[in-house]
């Protein structure tokens, strides 16, 4: 089967589980809400990714993308182009490569941005080419730190961040999330669950789902976050909880969902046990200090998610994907449940919907998913779902 034929197959599948979309699909190409105007696009590239763009295409918008490092699948970017669409990246692009086609979107002038981690915002604001937006989206936790953080002040134009959702939050974030984290560890380990010790660094919506489907395996789960009503609520929900420092000698695997860099460093890395496994769940590759891991050590791949590295001392630390996020990494990655991408990538689109045909209602900067479009997804989410059966 060629990629094209894998990516069109695998695309009709996921399209035929995503209702939530459908609707959209079918309200779009009667409204046209993107008619003339050009959607850049970094995110990742996987089907539930492509079924968006197609919802977006319905609606009149031409597409440019591209992936995020490491999780782009080709099959998909395959099909997207036989679509007609501007699909920039491979999966085995380095991060430089990354850069470059973060950039070649961004200069093909689009209207509107629909951004993983506000690379797409950074680069038009530092280019100078921002006066051409008229607004955009933002899906993660980490991008969002960077808009009201880094880039505070400077981005003149409306963002709507999708992870400021309380939907999002609970169905994506907290489900989705929570359950293909646990499930890609499984995948890509080959490991039991039940009775191994693991540590959750950072306990927000991500984090809390991830210790929720561990703890549902029959894991032994400990959470460190830095958050003190944080903290307390992860106490409350009955883990044990600590700072990192102190419970690096008690787990067994590592799973870090924070959004914020070097949060697992060489301070943690000089406590670890022998075999102990470093995951990350976080958008960006950098929550775990990937450098000062490998620093004088040895490192020899597995496969091409499992990579050994042995440390001076001779302790042998184990690093899942690189660094980069585990469930969508490694062999047939799947990413989040069908369910949970419908409903988050609902608010992707009439968010993006909002921006195109009334970006007056929004200041400039980063804004949530204004509250009728949430109560609209919910009611939609709730019937299709047949909550009431």
């Amino acid at each position: 089967m060629t990629d094209l034929d894998s990516g069109r197959a695998r695309t009709a599948w996921i399209r035929s589980r995503m209702p939530l979309l459908a609707n959209a699909r079918r309200t779009f190409s009667e409204t046209r809400p993107f008619e003339g105007r050009r959607v850049g696009m970094s995110l990742h590239i996987e089907p539930k990714t492509a079924v968006l763009l197609e919802t977006l295409a319905a609606g009149g918008a031409e597409i440019v993308a591209t992936g995020n490092h490491g999780s782009t699948q080709d099959d998909i970017v395959a099909f997207l182009r036989s679509q007609g669409m501007t699909v920039h990246g491979r999966r085995d692009d380095s991060f430089d490569d990354h850069l470059a086609n973060v950039a070649a979107v961004a200069d093909s002038h689009p209207d509107i941005l629909l951004d993983n981690g506000a690379d797409l915002a950074a680069h038009v604001i530092r280019s100078g080419a921002a006066s051409s937006i008229i607004g955009g989206t933002e899906e993660t936790t980490s991008g969002g730190l960077r808009l009201r953080g880094e880039l505070a002040g400077q981005v003149p134009f409306p963002v709507i961040v999708i992870n400021d959702s309380m939907l999002k939050a609970i169905g994506e974030n907290r489900h989705g999330v929570g359950q293909s984290v646990v499930e890609s560890i499984m995948r890509i380990t080959n490991l039991m669950i039940p009775g191994r010790r693991f540590v959750v660094a950072g306990y927000g919506w991500c984090g809390r789902g991830i210790a929720q489907y561990l703890r549902a395996f029959g894991g032994k789960v400990a959470v460190a976050e830095v958050d003190e009503l944080k903290a307390f609520e992860g106490a409350l929900d009955g883990y044990r909880v600590g700072a990192l420092d102190d419970l690096a000698e008690w787990g067994e695997v590592f799973i870090t969902a924070t959004g914020q860099p070097g949060v697992i460093g060489e301070a943690v890395f000089d406590r670890l046990a022998s075999g102990s496994i470093l995951v990350n769940a976080g958008h960006f590759p950098w929550e775990i200090d990937t450098e000062a891991l490998r620093r004088d050590s040895e490192s020899s791949e597995i496969d091409q998610a499992i990579e050994v590295v042995r440390r001076p001392d001779g302790r042998e630390l184990v690093l899942i994907a690189g660094g980069r996020m585990v469930n969508l990494a490694g062999p047939s990655p799947r990413g989040n449940s069908l369910e949970a991408m419908d409903l988050g990538f609902l608010l992707q689109s009439l968010s993006l919907e909002r921006v195109a045909t009334a970006p007056e209602s929004l200041g400039a900067g980063a804004h949530g998913v204004p509250d009728d479009i949430e109560r609209t997804i919910a009611r939609a989410f709730l019937a299709a779902l047949g909550a009431d059966r």
